[in-house]
């Protein structure tokens, strides 16, 4: 029973890795996942791994699980975000005088 339990998590310490085995990815690396598609590292660290995709947003996955994969397809050009303007002062109505005049 050890020998087939040592083997299993052998076998899914593998399946973990998936496409990343051997690459260490950095912030700024253009990858495609399975389910999300084509997107580009944020931030990367032993815990999780942050991808802004391109159709999808911004996801977050467990390091240890995310399957990647290196592309070279590159990130698509976006809009810039405009700033939201400043409210106006409210101008402070004065009670009573203004309800007498």
């Amino acid at each position: 029973m050890v020998d087939s339990a040592a083997t299993v998590v052998a076998a899914v310490d593998a399946a973990s890795l998936g496409g990343n085995a051997m690459k260490s990815w950095t912030k700024g690396d253009r990858v495609v996942q399975p389910t999300y598609g084509s997107g580009t590292l944020v931030e990367v660290n032993e815990h999780h791994t942050v991808i802004d995709f391109d159709e999808h947003g911004r996801r977050v996955f467990a390091t240890r699980l995310v399957t990647l994969q290196a592309t070279n397809e590159p990130a698509p050009a976006r809009a810039a975000r405009k700033r939201a303007a400043k409210a106006k002062p409210k101008e402070k109505e004065t009670k009573g005088k203004e309800a007498k005049a």
